[in-house]
């Protein structure tokens, strides 16, 4: 399917919760999605199951989940899955596009997880994209490849030397800076997955577009370079785009208040301006915990 009947999929279809994943912060279920024949696995976030947070305004999490897709669609970053904000079995949420592992011989997802406490789903565990895609990891010094980036050296339990690090990928680049640009603070390393033909995807974008510099991300290994001719006609656009009149900002004043839009564009014009990658700060914590 397309890109347009992805999201119609998604917007549209029946929505039947199979299970709870686990390890989520907040409520995050494996769905399947009909409609007219056509099926997906998705993953549906609703604001009921959302814990507040002291830093971002209570119930806003799906719209920044859905925020972030239309973000990097417009821009044609293109490192987000489809998402849309639709009502579900638990009242209004954002509904994404599940990202599968591409291994062959993948388990399948349990599909009858039965019923758990408070009307909710048990635990299911369907098998997703393998969490780092094979370009970002922590590993010892001595197996990091040569032509990967240094992030971060620190060490494991035992007391031996290990190194966050990713790869210098094309991709994962289009993702550093969707992230500068969305404010994004939660870049883990087990949030990019290798979705269908390679791609790299980035998902669990639900703490973006803070009115506050927030940027925390394993993808710091750019720091301070030079943006490249791709990213700068990027940001280009998104200025454009985040002007008065631009439709980017109309489709993202449905998700998010004026001011952080407005923040937003402000964030692509310095990037532009600056023409380089930002570097960390030094007044907050810059790698999200855990970073995978």
């Amino acid at each position: 399917m397309d890109e347009p009947e992805l999201l119609k999929l998604l917007a549209e279809g029946e929505i039947d919760v199979l299970g709870r994943i686990t390890g989520a912060s907040n409520a995050t279920l494996y769905v399947s999605v009909t409609l007219d024949g056509a099926a997906t696995g998705a993953v549906y976030k609703p604001i009921s199951g959302e814990k507040p947070l002291w830093d971002f305004p209570s119930g806003t999490l799906g719209l920044r989940e859905t925020a972030s897709y239309v973000l990097s669609a417009y821009s044609g970053l293109d490192v987000v899955p489809p998402t849309v904000l639709r009502e579900g079995p638990f009242g209004p949420g954002s509904v994404q596009l599940w990202v599968d592992s591409t291994t062959e011989d993948d388990e399948e997802p349990a599909d009858e997880p039965g019923p758990g406490l408070g009307g909710m789903p048990q635990a299911v565990e369907p098998v997703m994209g393998e969490p780092g895609a094979g370009v970002v990891d922590v590993l010892p010094p001595r197996a990091l490849p040569p032509d990967w980036k240094r992030v971060l050296v620190a060490e494991d339990a035992a007391g031996d030397p290990v190194v966050l690090a990713h790869a210098d990928d094309p991709g994962l680049r289009r993702m550093a800076l969707f992230d500068a640009v969305a404010n994004n603070t939660d870049r883990k390393g087990g949030h990019i997955l290798r979705g269908p033909g390679g791609r790299i995807l980035g998902v669990d974008h639900g703490l973006t577009f803070n009115l506050d510099d927030k940027l925390r991300t394993v993808l710091w290994g750019w720091a301070g370079e030079r943006l490249g001719d791709e990213a700068q006609e990027v940001l280009d656009r998104l200025v454009t785009d985040l002007s008065a009149d631009g439709e980017l900002r109309t489709a993202l004043l449905e998700l998010l208040d004026d001011d952080e839009v407005d923040r937003t564009a402000r964030r692509a014009a310095q990037l532009l301006r600056r023409g380089r990658f930002p570097k960390p700060p030094g007044d907050w914590a810059a790698i999200p915990w855990p970073p995978f």
